[in-house]
This record gives C-alpha cells, structure tokens and sequence, in this order.
C-alpha cells in the first residue's frame, strides 16, 4: 500500500480516538467547553514549536487582514464545532455523536450552493438525501419511537456538523495564500487565545497538578490533533483529495469501535445502518466532486 496512503488512514484514525481523551476527561470533571479549551491550548503548544523547527516561514502572518479567515475557522469553527460534538457525546454516546459529524459534507454541499454558486448536481441531490435518512437513522427517529431520543443531544451533533462545514468555508479563502499546515497552527492560536478568559482557572487548574489529566490533556492535543494534522496533511500532497476524504472516513468507524468496545455503548443495527448511510453519501460527494473536475478539464 502506498505509504502516503497510510499516513492518511492513520492520521484519521487518530482522529476518530478524540472521543476516548473527552470520555477520560469528563470523569476528572471538565465540561465539554474546558475540554475544548484544553484542546486548543495544547494542539497551539505543539504546533508553533513543530513550524518553528521545520519551517518557521509558514507562521508568518502575510497581511493583519488574514485574521478574518483564522477567525472564522478558530472561533465560528473550531471552538464551536468542539463544543457541539463534545456536548453530543456527553448527551448521546460516541458512536452517535461522531456519526452526526458527519453530517458536514452535506452542510459544505449546501453552504457552497449558496454562497459560491457551486452547481447541485443529482449525485449532491442523492447525497444529501442519504445523509437526512441516516440522521434520522442514527438518531433513532424510526416510526412512532422517539420517546428515547434526546432532541438537545442531536442537536448538538448537527451543530458540530455545521462547524466543521464552516471550517471547509473558511478554509477555502485562507488556502488561497497559506499552506494547510499554515492555517491549522493559525486557527488553534486563535482559538487558544480567545479562549484564555474562559477557563476556571483557581477550580480547575488543581487538576492539570495531577499527572493523568494533564497527560490526557496533552495526549488530546498530541495525537488526535496535531499529528492527526500533520499525517494527514503530509499524505495529502501526494495523494488526490477526493481519495483522502474518502479514506478518512475511517474516522467515525473508529470512534464507533471505541465506544461500543470501550465504552460498551448501545449501537443497534438501524444506527449502523445510517451511520453507513451518512458516510456513503460522503463518498457520492467525492465521486460527485471528481466527475465535476473531469468535466472541467474536458
């Protein structure tokens, strides 16, 4: 297999762990925000030192007015998709909440209608109703049994799919005069610093004392984050996009596993079945996406 390949699929498993680190550190007592906040602190941490070693040029900020991108995807993004999808897994389980993050192709899909003209095509019709029946799979909204559906739960999870869809937006301005690398480190340092006000420091900085926190804290930001990041975007020079977002999808079959193995949630067949649902119609998206390029340059 093509070792590029397998940076990806690695990076993207790396991802699909986060849940576990947000599950750890809930027990210690930190909401989903503290979490978020730890998150971005800690990826921040790790990634200035890593560009400054390997390529201190990609932390250049080239005009004040770019701050308006990282904005977008640190604040409007990062810290409000984190917060959605950590609440969700609190709220729901991890298998639920992560397949629910995948709804955010579908938000691309439809934000890029809007706001760029992008064309709906019918594989982007197809799609987006695949993705409305495995939201409701995986929600559990079937027939007349809604009674154990918890509303605030999916909405959370939708919500962190419609954060993570922003970060695609944003990105795609920044991307036109910063590397991926570039804006990811440029996001969490907006995301830590606006983030500073927030956390409790006298309640809960006593905690970061204790080694386990403080390592989970920092494996939250290590592993599932900055070099998910930086596998990732490494393998994607060399490998077709549409071809590394279809193997990401690895990610939720990862954190599923985790919390069905680990955790011993509940997932019943009818989840799993929209949860492929959601991530067939990712891979409709990218094959929609690779047709649309090959009738451009035809």
């Amino acid at each position: 297999m093509n070792r590029y390949i397998i940076l990806i699929v690695i990076g993207a498993g790396l991802w699909g762990t986060i849940s576990w680190y947000v599950k750890q550190l809930s027990e210690f007592g930190f909401t989903p925000m503290e979490i978020v906040i730890l998150r971005a602190w800690s990826t921040a941490i790790i990634l200035v030192p890593f560009l400054l070693i390997t390529n201190r040029n990609q932390l250049k900020l080239k005009a004040w007015s770019d701050l308006k991108y990282f904005i977008g995807t640190g604040i409007l993004s990062i810290i409000f998709f984190n917060y959605c999808m950590f609440t969700a897994i609190e709220l729901t389980t991890i298998p639920v909440a992560t397949s629910l993050l995948y709804t955010a192709p579908a938000f691309v899909t439809i934000l890029s209608w809007l706001l760029f003209k992008e064309e709906m095509s019918l594989y982007k019709i197809i799609a987006l109703f695949s993705t409305l029946i495995g939201t409701c799979l995986v929600a559990g909204i079937t027939g007349s049994s809604l009674q154990n559906i918890h509303i605030s739960g999916i909405l959370f999870g939708l919500g962190s799919g419609l954060g993570y869809a922003l970060y695609s937006i944003f990105s795609k301005y920044a991307l036109q005069k910063y590397s991926s690398l570039s804006v990811t480190t440029f996001t969490f340092i907006v995301a830590a610093v606006a983030l500073i006000p927030f956390f409790p420091y006298q309640e809960k900085l006593p905690l970061l004392m204790d080694p386990t926190p403080l390592l989970l804290a920092i494996g939250l930001g290590f592993l599932p984050t900055a070099l998910a990041y930086i596998l990732y975007t490494y393998g994607l020079q060399f490998v077709e996009a549409s071809k590394a977002s279809i193997l990401s999808t690895i990610e939720p079959i990862v954190a599923t596993f985790i919390g069905i193995v680990v955790f011993m949630e509940p997932f019943s067949i009818i989840q799993f079945i929209g949860m492929f649902a959601i991530i067939g119609a990712v891979l409709i998206m990218q094959f929609s996406n690779k047709q649309q390029v090959k009738e451009q340059g035809t």
